[in-house]
This record gives C-alpha cells, structure tokens and sequence, in this order.
C-alpha cells in the first residue's frame, strides 16, 4: 500500500471517554498496552527534526478534532502539534481501530491511568502537547 489513511474517528471515543468524571483521577498502565519504538501496523515513534510536515489538531468539548481526517503516507514522519480548546482534559491516541477500541476497554477498566508511550498525549484544558509518528 502506498497511500495509508488515518482517521481519527475512533480517538472520538477516546476523548468521549475522558469527559466522564471517572477518567480525571492518577494511575498507571500496570502491564499495559504501550508502544515501543518498534515499527508498528501503524509505524513508529519519529523524529521531529525528520518530520516532512506539521499537522495542528485542535481538541474541544463537543468530541471533535480538526482536522477529522489525516492523509498518511507510508514511511512519511509527521509532526503533531495537538491543542486542547476545551475547558476539560482531553487526549489524543494513535492507533489502530484494534488498539484504540482496547484502550478504550483499559479506560473503562482503569479510569485512572496515566499515559508515558510516545503514541499518546493527554492534555488539560488550554495546553498544547505533541506527538512525531
């Protein structure tokens, strides 16, 4: 395939999930799900200085990302630049449809985890965080 696609609709779930009350709280990934920086079935953790291009997201309350869809090349490095414009903490995950529905099934389970893998950022309200994939 040269041409991969990502969209972020499933992250929709993800930063549903966030919203509920239960999801605020400390914690970790005991024995989680995390990314090495192994390749992946949706790559690797990059570079920024290798990075080709810069893609903004932009996270608000209503459950939105903007941009909603993303076009990927394979092998390309891309630099995310991600916002919070809400008011509550919010979180940007990369992955498979795969992945992301099972992290959504560890937040459910663990609603007080915290994130240190390179394919996920989470922010509170007004801050700007980033991931190079």
């Amino acid at each position: 395939m040269t041409q991969m696609t990502r969209t972020l609709w499933p992250l929709t779930l993800i930063a549903a999930l966030a919203m509920s009350s239960a999801a605020f709280a400390g914690g970790t990934h005991a024995g989680g799900h995390g990314h090495d920086s192994d390749e992946t079935a949706i790559g690797k953790p990059g570079v920024a200085s290798k990075a080709s291009r810069t893609v903004t997201i932009e996270m608000t309350d209503n459950m939105r990302y903007t941009p909603a869809d993303i076009q990927v090349k394979q092998g390309e490095t891309v630099r995310f630049i991600v916002k919070n414009k809400g008011q509550v903490k919010h979180e940007l995950s990369l992955g498979t449809q795969q992945e992301l529905l099972e992290h959504l099934e560890q937040m459910r389970k663990f609603p007080d985890m915290e994130h240190d893998e390179p394919s996920k950022v989470t922010l509170a309200p007004g801050k700007q965080g980033e991931i190079v994939w």
